[in-house]
């Protein structure tokens, strides 16, 4: 059977941050959040993988990022993982896979294992096995609909059932959301893009 995985991340943010390209000083994209899910070429859900995040620099989560997410400084407090712990986590789910996202999450991944690194910190899989593309190209060029649209509302957009559990920028429900749209338009015919299925171990 061939595979391929699709992820997403929720990161801190401020109001305007993203219109300023997080360049405000301090403001670094820390994972908070983590999604995953392992779907088969039948576009079936096989695995998942989902982690809370412990931001150390901005350990005080805006209110706009809580309002955002509905994730809470509490939260995290009882049950995240430290970065080091969740990146390696996350690439030994995505190892020897063609890892799916609906925008840039693998530039932001990058960073996080980057700094990561420079703590001195251990990343148990290795960045480079998993290979990453944008596929959100692909999405709104098959459906133009979704061009104006964040990842969690690509169900509502193409008028599909909503996924089970959580909403909009929950990091898993915002992969259902992308796996579920990727079913849709290859149900009509659409090919995935060349290379992003591979055979399973």
């Amino acid at each position: 059977m061939s595979s391929y995985v699709v992820f997403d991340l929720e990161f801190t943010t401020w109001r305007g941050a993203l219109e300023r390209d997080w360049s405000a000083p301090g403001q670094l994209r820390e994972i908070v959040q983590i999604g995953a899910l392992r779907v088969s070429d039948t576009h079936d859900v096989l695995d998942s993988y989902e982690a809370l995040v412990r931001p150390l620099v901005n350990q005080r989560l805006s209110d706009y990022f809580t309002q955002l997410t509905g994730i809470t400084e509490e939260m995290v407090a009882g049950g995240s993982l430290h970065p080091a712990e969740a990146l390696s986590g996350l690439l030994e789910f995505c190892r020897g896979q063609t890892v799916l996202s609906y925008g840039n999450d693998m530039v932001v991944l990058g960073e996080n294992t980057g700094w990561a690194r420079l703590r001195g910190e251990e990343i148990k899989a290795g960045f480079l096995s998993p290979s990453f593309l944008n596929i959100r190209p692909w999405v709104n060029t098959l459906a133009p609909v979704t061009g104006s649209v964040n990842v969690g509302r690509l169900w509502r957009v193409l008028g599909l059932p909503k996924p089970a559990g959580g909403e909009e920028h929950s990091a898993l429900f915002d992969c259902y959301s992308l796996a579920a749209a990727i079913r849709h338009l290859c149900s009509t015919g659409a090919s995935l893009p060349e290379g992003c299925l591979t055979s399973s171990n």
